[in-house]
């Protein structure tokens, strides 16, 4: 609803404001006391709320309660403190007006020149980890409401967000007042404060019915620019890096050393975490344009597991693995940062670094060198940008203990193979959703010998991971992330010497595949479910 019309004769010009009374109540304390007692000296007197008030006086200053000013104490656990008239009326009175000022007079209210205000820890509550009620709490109602009237009412107030406005309300306290320019930007920065805040509190909100039935009716997604990159996926586009507020991945991720990342770094970055965070036991994923040109475990019994598991990955394919990304899900150790000393790699990210590791790793000066955050963890929703507007969806992921599945697998044809066979199909089967449609891996002990990625058919995809496995392929198991639809590549696969297939099933000709490898004396088992990866 539009407010009020005003005669514009009846407004009067207030460039410079003196500041003769304070409205402050701040979650951040930085440099309170600085500004509280610049403020004193001046003769300004402070109004003030609950903690923030008893951080004032410890400071020697004096300080008037808020409920001094509306007559109540703060209520509700101090949910109710500001919400009153003898603080709203003295924050959006227009001085310019005369009758604005007869009523003031009337009710015995003081106006404010000056609010400083910042809000409740919400975002860092929810990046903390915190849920359902610990959130909510830290939803602030009292603090946007005096921000929006203060930013409202700039021809009269000053509104300060952040300690980092106080060197300049403290200088302009010095030269006798705010000016009207001074307080429209202030205006404008305090809008921009309380319009990131609540879209912070929706997006919480709307990833918080994620966990229920329907996806929500409405997204807000909330993000700020860390950085500019020096350009985009080609040197003619512009990019940026921005975090998303609540993050908790490649974007939070600390960069210990090396040159400025790129667009293509982070893009390869996030694929590779996708691959090797898969894997319960220790892994290492090495990337090349989105795409696995590597994936392992460690070798069992092996003394230094997360430099076995590079060292398998690497073999995988060491001319694609040149300029790789890699990722880890352990510590990387010394003894892979010795194996990495003649790779050219681009990015190595992971949880962790060994001192002495990254005493290596600083002999490669351009090497980008990027520790997650604490709480990393994989998303569990996957949002894609479409032309007008984007796609939502629950993320793909595996259950820990992807063995479990087993049982619930359909084997079509050949026998049950041992314990560690079946490792092994479990391993391919979960490698496999980390490669571009249409995926094909071959895996052995537990290490991709062979990857088909990205092509238009299925076919082409058998063809080009039975070439990169060359006589590896022979033993080797098998993982397609979608149905076969002819017998024509499951028969690159069983000519190559390949002794199980694993894939969803689900084609109208299943009847001719299994055949196909009921004829090559093979094991064939269905999941029922598909993992395309586009």
């Amino acid at each position: 609803m539009a407010g009020p019309s005003h005669d514009p004769s009846l407004y009067r010009d207030r460039d410079l404001v003196p500041i003769r009374r304070a409205l402050v109540a701040v979650s951040d304390k930085t440099d309170l006391l600085r500004l509280a007692e610049a403020l004193v000296a001046a003769g300004v007197e402070i109004v003030s709320t609950g903690a923030t008030a008893k951080t004032i006086r410890s400071g020697g200053h004096p300080v008037t309660d808020v409920s001094a000013v509306t007559g109540f104490p703060e209520s509700l656990d101090g949910r109710v403190k500001t919400l009153h008239p003898g603080v709203h009326a003295g924050l959006l009175a227009d001085l310019r007006l005369e009758d604005h000022q007869r009523q003031l007079d009337e009710l015995a209210i003081a106006p404010f020149e000056l609010v400083v205000v910042n809000l409740y820890p919400f975002v860092q509550t929810v990046a903390s980890g915190a849920t359902g009620d610990a959130v909510v709490e830290q939803i602030d109602i009292g603090g946007p409401a005096m921000v929006r009237a203060s930013a409202k009412n700039y021809a009269n107030v000053a509104i300060v967000v952040s300690p980092e406005g106080y060197p300049a309300i403290i200088e302009a306290i010095g030269a006798g007042g705010t000016t009207l320019t001074q307080r429209k930007e202030l205006a404008a920065r305090a809008f921009a404060h309380t319009a990131e805040y609540d879209r912070a509190v929706a997006t919480w909100f709307a990833e918080a019915t994620l966990v229920e039935e329907e996806l929500p009716a409405h997204l807000t997604i909330q993000a700020e620019r860390l950085a500019t990159l020096r350009y985009g996926e080609n040197s003619h586009q512009r990019a940026a890096i921005y975090s998303r507020i609540g993050g908790h991945g490649i974007a939070q991720a600390t960069q210990l050393q090396g040159k400025e990342m790129s667009y293509n770094n982070y893009v390869d970055a996030d694929a590779a975490l996708r691959a090797a965070f898969d894997l319960i036991k220790p892994a290492v994923a090495i990337i090349k344009h989105a795409n696995p040109c590597g994936i392992a475990v460690g070798a069992p019994n092996a003394l230094d597991p997360i430099a076995s598991a590079h060292l398998r990955a690497h073999e995988c394919d060491p001319v694609s693995a040149f300029g790789g990304v890699i990722a880890a899900n352990r510590t990387v150790t010394l003894k892979m940062a010795e194996n990495l000393r003649d790779i050219f790699t681009e990015v190595i990210v992971a949880p962790d670094f060994e001192p002495e590791a990254l005493a290596v790793f600083r002999e490669k000066k351009n090497l980008r060198v990027l520790q997650l955050p604490p709480d990393w963890k994989q998303e569990p929703m996957d949002v894609r940008l479409v032309s007008g507007g984007l796609l939502l969806q629950d993320a793909d992921r595996f259950p820990d203990e992807i063995e479990s599945l087993v049982d619930s697998w359909q084997l079509v044809t050949g026998q049950r193979p041992a314990d560690e066979q079946l490792s092994n199909l479990s391993f391919a089967w979960k490698t496999c959703r980390a490669v571009k449609s249409n995926a094909i891996v071959l895996a052995k002990n537990s290490a991709t010998v062979g990857i088909g990625m990205g092509q238009v058919n299925r076919v082409d995809s058998c063809r080009l991971a039975v070439e990169r496995a060359g006589e590896r392929a022979a033993g080797a198991v098998a993982a397609s992330d979608a149905f076969f639809p002819f017998e024509d590549g499951p028969q690159i696969l069983l000519d190559a010497g390949i002794t199980t297939i694993i894939q969803p099933g689900g084609s109208v000709r299943d009847d001719e595949v299994i055949a196909a490898a009921q004829a090559a004396g093979v094991t064939m088992y269905f999941t029922g479910e598909r993992h395309f990866y586009h």
